[in-house]
């Protein structure tokens, strides 16, 4: 199981909301086994993290210039595309579901019946 001491150089309040958005993503974060997988997505949840610590420009969401006010995008932002792809292929989801079986007739036309070649 992936806990917030995996995300090292991380405040632990920070990690723990890292890993629980990373979960709704990627329910499978909990069962990894200790391998190249389990080390992938501690290297992407590092980076989401790092990312959310940065707090760089391209999390703004607005700004005003009378009060100085800046506000920011939520925690979904922190994870790219690239991250919530890397996460699902870990627990392969999103893979289409079981395939229909048996075959469908072909559709009746006046045509056919008139002339079947």
């Amino acid at each position: 199981m992936i806990g917030p001491t995996d995300l090292t150089g991380v405040d632990e309040t920070l990690a723990r909301r890292v890993l629980l958005h990373a979960r709704s993503i990627a329910p499978c974060l909990n069962n990894l086994p200790d391998g190249d997988d389990r080390d992938g997505a501690i290297a992407v949840l590092r980076g989401v993290a790092a990312e959310a610590t940065a707090r760089g420009s391209r999390q703004i969401k607005g700004q005003r210039i009378g009060s100085a006010s800046v506000d920011y995008t939520g925690v979904d932002s922190w994870f790219s595309v690239d991250d919530k792809a890397a996460l699902r292929s870990l627990c392969s989801v999103g893979t289409p579901g079981p395939t229909p079986i048996g075959e469908f007739p072909k559709p009746a036309r006046v045509i056919s019946s008139m002339w079947p070649d």
